[in-house]
């Protein structure tokens, strides 16, 4: 083997103790929406996706989660049989205290789930996702959790710096992580790399853009995967953007002090291992991933069934797909 042990590795971070299934799915707290926008580029993009902020406040879910975790929703109504509709889960958006800073306000983003059906050529709707999209100011809303232990920043954040690797949605947590990175000063040197289909749906962009300025340690790269832009002059793929933007994100990735986070659609993170294993020397690439010799030879064929047995992530890496 060519690669390190995914204990005891240099720059291995310590994650804080975090509080865990506080509110049951046989117990929901009753939170109420403060606020509901779209949070596309545009209003042209190919999908609906909506930033929904809930009011928890008074409940035991105020100020009791941290950035990276999520919590469950629970859809109001019936399944066609006659039975409570289950438990879904949504990654916080929103810093550790909330949007507001006092812990009342939890936060996801979420995109309207619709499809057709195969045989019978009727629309199909995501019964949480447009339950979620469809409420209004006020309206209450049944939630549970939070959830998660290891999809979190370090103990001590300043310890390290940060690639955050998003498709669609995935950008949730690294929104509630690099908020809570900014409260502290920006002490470390954060990269995020964005992935769309089209321009049109890139999430919290004018946001994100405005932190850069604001921030000198943190920086903002979108792969578009579906067209060029004035910024893009080929299509890339969110993985793209290590090679592309090897000169800003090189230094990161063979320091000791990186960690690499990546969120999205399940598929995507196999891209992101082989461009890595492409870019990097054995030995700095056993900082992320623990693979054979053989497998090293031989990038192009990996396939994602053989995550995580023969391509295992060390703790020096954090994924979260779906």
């Amino acid at each position: 083997m060519s690669s390190a042990s995914t204990t005891d590795l240099p720059g291995t971070p310590e994650l804080p103790d975090v509080t865990q299934h506080l509110v049951k799915p046989l117990a929901p707290v009753t939170g109420r929406v403060h606020a509901t926008r779209l949070c596309t580029r545009s209003r042209k993009a190919s999908g609906f996706v909506r930033h929904v902020e809930i009011d928890v406040s008074g409940t035991p879910l105020q100020d009791a989660w941290t950035a990276g975790q999520s919590f469950g929703v629970i859809p109001a109504g019936e399944t066609p049989d006659g039975k409570p509709h289950k438990l879904r889960l949504y990654s916080i958006a929103a810093p550790t205290g909330g949007e507001t800073g006092d812990g009342s306000i939890i936060t996801t983003t979420v995109k309207r789930l619709v499809d057709e059906h195969w045989e019978s050529h009727k629309l199909l709707y995501g019964v949480c996702s447009n339950y979620l999209c469809d409420l209004n100011v006020g309206d209450e809303i049944q939630l549970t959790g939070p959830v998660g232990k290891r999809f979190l920043l370090p103990k001590d954040p300043s310890k390290h710096d940060y690639i955050f690797i998003a498709t669609g949605t995935g950008i949730a947590p690294f929104r509630g992580m690099i908020m809570d990175l900014i409260k502290q000063g920006m002490p470390s040197r954060v990269a995020l790399l964005m992935g769309t289909a089209y321009e049109s749906d890139l999430l919290y962009d004018d946001e994100l853009r405005s932190l850069v300025s604001q921030h000198p340690q943190f920086s903002y790269h979108t792969a578009i995967s579906r067209h060029t832009t004035p910024e893009q002059t080929e299509p890339l793929y969110v993985q793209d953007r290590l090679r592309v933007d090897a000169d800003t994100l090189m230094p990161m990735l063979t320091s000791e002090r990186t960690l690499i986070y990546i969120c999205g659609l399940a598929g995507m993170e196999l891209g992101v291992f082989q461009t890595l294993a492409k870019l990097l020397g054995p030995g700095e690439l056993s900082q992320y991933l623990t693979v054979s010799d053989d497998l090293l030879a031989d990038v192009d064929n990996w396939e994602r069934s053989m995550i995580p047995k023969q391509l295992k992530k060390t703790k020096r890496m954090f994924l979260e797909v779906y």
